[in-house]
Parts: C-alpha cells; sequence; structure tokens
C-alpha cells in the first residue's frame, strides 16, 4: 500500500514548524519545573496550555486536510476519500 503524501507551501511549512516549535518550547519548559520542584498545580496548568496548543495545531491540519486534501480527492472522483475522513473522525474522538 502506497503513503499519500501533502506537498506544503513553504510558507505553510514554516507555521506548522513555528507552532511546533512552540509547542517543543512549552514541553521543555514543564520539564524543567520538574526539575526545579515546581508546585503540581502550576505544572498541570502549563500541561492544559499545551494540550490546548496542540489540539490548535490539529484543527489546522484538519481544516487544510479538508480543503485541499479531501477536495482534491472529490474533485478527482474518488469518493473512497469520504469513508478515510469518516475514520478519521472517529479516531480523532
Amino acid at each position: 500500500m502506497n503513503k499519500k503524501i501533502k506537498n506544503r507551501t513553504s510558507n505553510e511549512k514554516k507555521y506548522l514548524q513555528n507552532r511546533l516549535k512552540t509547542i517543543e518550547g512549552q514541553v521543555r519548559g514543564v520539564s524543567q519545573m520538574i526539575d526545579d520542584n515546581r508546585y503540581c498545580n502550576d505544572i498541570l496548568i502549563q500541561i492544559s496550555a499545551i494540550t490546548k496548543s496542540l489540539k490548535s495545531l490539529g484543527n489546522e491540519i484538519l481544516k487544510i486536510h479538508l480543503s485541499s486534501c479531501v477536495v482534491d480527492e472529490i474533485k478527482s472522483d474518488h469518493l473512497e476519500i469520504i469513508d478515510e475522513v469518516m475514520h478519521l473522525f472517529k479516531s480523532l474522538n
């Protein structure tokens, strides 16, 4: 089975990579908080912020997927993409 690919523009890659770098920084910050024996409540708040950042990034990638990959597949009469999207939605919950 061939893996599908998504050719992203340089701007799109830069935007997504910057978001990921921010999240990486947040995770490193939590690691440092643990090393510094910070209060559990403070760490949990930062973990919540990371979770929200990941969810936001996922939503952005989903938006890109629907508006480009899925639209292109439907225009090419590859309607099995609908089943793929339905499976994706089930796995995201």
